[in-house]
């Protein structure tokens, strides 16, 4: 099983986690992901109405922002959602963002 290099949170600037969470189709990843438990989804089973070669460009941002991390079990990819940590460094975006209510 091998997993992938995503940042540290801390070094994570929440102007990069709120960009990568200002795409739909990225927030629907996010969507999915919480819906899901702590060992993922395989990459085959996020459903999103974009060709995989823009789903992965989504992943990929998701990733570098620090929002999900994966690791790969044979020739399958599971993608994660780094909930808790996101909760210590960010507490209460994640639960904002899955209710879809603006902040006031």
């Amino acid at each position: 099983m091998t997993e992938t290099q995503e940042p540290d949170l801390a070094d994570v600037d929440l102007v990069a986690v709120l960009q990568a969470l200002a795409d739909p189709v990225r927030v629907e990843i996010v969507r999915q992901l919480a819906g899901c438990s702590a060992a993922g989804l395989p990459c085959g089973q996020i459903e999103l109405p974009v060709t995989k070669s823009t789903a992965s460009h989504h992943l990929k941002v998701l990733t570098s922002a620090g929002l999900v991390t994966s690791r790969e079990e044979g020739t399958r990819k599971f993608i994660s959602l780094r909930r808790a940590e996101l909760e210590r460094h960010f507490p209460g975006l994640i639960e904002l963002v899955l209710s879809g209510r603006r902040a006031a």
